[in-house]
């Protein structure tokens, strides 16, 4: 195998690592949430609009990993080399990985948050805010694969 196909492939890798471990976080997130909302529309019928908004906020990491992809698509070309590979399959296992468990650790908080919203309690913004902090280190893995086109481009 030439070392040109042999980069093709490890960057492909990345590419399908990063959209497809982070599209896999948010499926597993939004299950998450959207099974206590099933819960809490059971105990408490008009919870199903601040469930609903919180157990679709997991799904934000899957849409990183393919906006990531669109970032990085322009390097995949029969010329890439070596180095632009390894690049690209860094930065698809930085985003693959940190969409992954940051949407399954959001889906969980969100979940909670439901689970008390059926309950009465007037957690809504509160769960909000307690749900941006596994967000942000989707967006950090993101905003790294800006940085790794910028090096690598």
């Amino acid at each position: 195998m030439s070392t040109a196909t042999l980069s093709l492939i490890l960057a492909y890798l990345g590419v399908a690592l990063m959209v497809g471990m982070a599209g896999c976080g948010s499926a597993i997130g939004v299950s998450i949430g959207g099974s206590a909302t099933v819960g809490a529309i059971k105990k408490k019928e008009e919870a199903f609009a601040s469930s609903l908004i919180l157990s679709a906020l997991p799904g934000t990491q899957g849409l990183y990993g393919f906006g990531a992809f669109f970032i990085l698509k322009d390097v995949l070309t029969p010329e890439i080399t070596m180095f632009q590979a390894c690049a690209v399959l860094g930065a698809g296992l930085t985003m693959g990985f940190a969409g992954l468990i940051s949407a399954i650790n959001q889906g969980k908080v969100c979940a909670n948050g439901i689970a008390a919203i059926a309950t009465g309690a007037d957690v809504f913004g509160k769960t909000m805010i307690l749900a941006v902090f596994p967000e942000l280190y989707a967006i950090v893995a993101f905003a790294v694969c800006f940085l790794i086109k910028g090096i690598i481009a």
